[in-house]
């Protein structure tokens, strides 16, 4: 590879992958420890020396690190994470690292048939776009680096007969967090979902495991357990305490101007949010615990 890239004097060097490059001359199979440093560190070298970018393309496990050894991480100057459900449309570009710039941005992409397009405003995938509102949904607004996403929480709660055991199913949301909003539901707003059948799920494929997205799960499963549906010109929010309060969260100016622009009228944000900008177009309600967000989100006047 190396003297072909001699004899081709090329401007972009693309490496798929380095796990399945070897060496002659140094010890271990490819993939290895060794083949896998050695190799990359040539790499490096040569990239440097020619001032050539390269990008070397590696495997990842399934909790999403890097397959092999981590000195592959340490190597380079860039760390770029490429995800998305393979079901879905969406595909995701996250930097993990980067020596000479911020991490905290993304790249959105739809993947079709004439592969992957960018999407400079990707929020609009993740929306049902019902006419008409249904009762265990909720529509909330996660940060994904510094861009605001809308994204709706769906939920359906369905009783189990007898001593069934009940099932708690998530797609897109962190298991985790659905159960403790269950819990918190039930404990501190009464709200008797401790014998049912929980399924949670996100539109579009979006994958959101911010906290600031527990209390539109929560609303949402309130309202799935009451046949109850919110508006559809309303969003929700804020990370749910074990004590049922509503703790805030980042960027809540950048989330209602996001809210705002696509065409959502009234908020339920955590209270004491000093950010919220007073020249906001929304009715934006602050709360402070679960009980005053249920009522705000299922009254008619907030």
């Amino acid at each position: 590879m190396l003297a072909h890239v001699d004899e081709v004097q090329p401007t972009l060097l693309i490496v798929d992958s380095v796990q399945t490059i070897s060496a002659a001359g140094i010890e271990g199979a490819p993939g290895g420890v060794t083949q896998v440093r050695e190799i990359t560190s040539a790499l490096v070298s040569l990239a440097k020396q020619r001032i050539l970018t390269t990008v070397l393309v590696g495997h990842v496990t399934k909790d999403g690190s890097i397959a092999g050894p981590r000195s592959l991480e340490h190597l380079v100057d860039v760390v770029l994470h490429f995800e998305g459900d393979s079901r879905g449309r969406l595909r995701m570009i996250r930097a993990l690292k980067n020596r000479f710039g911020p991490t905290d941005e993304i790249g959105c992409f739809e993947l079709g048939e004439f592969g992957l397009i960018g999407l400079p405003d990707p929020s609009g995938l993740f929306l049902s776009r019902l006419h008409t509102p249904v009762p265990g949904t909720c529509v909330t607004v996660t940060l994904e680096g510094r861009r605001p996403l809308v994204a709706e929480v769906q939920t359906l709660v369905c009783p189990v007969n007898g001593n069934e055991l009940c099932r708690r199913v998530t797609s897109g949301l962190d298991p985790a967090r659905v159960g403790m909003a269950v819990a918190v539901l039930q404990r501190r707003a009464h709200v008797q979902i401790g014998r049912c059948d929980v399924y949670a799920a996100t539109v579009g494929g979006v994958r959101l495991t911010e906290p600031a997205v527990d209390l539109a799960l929560a609303l949402a499963l309130a309202g799935a357990k009451a046949e109850l549906a919110l508006p559809a010109d309303v969003v929700a929010f804020g990370e749910v305490g074990l004590a049922g309060e509503i703790r805030s969260v980042a960027g809540i100016g950048r989330r209602l101007a996001e809210a705002s622009r696509m065409g959502f009228k009234r908020a339920i944000v955590p209270a004491g949010s000093d950010v919220v900008p007073p020249e906001s177009p929304m009715k934006v309600v602050q709360v402070r615990e679960l009980k005053a967000a249920i009522k705000a989100g299922f009254s008619e006047e907030p």
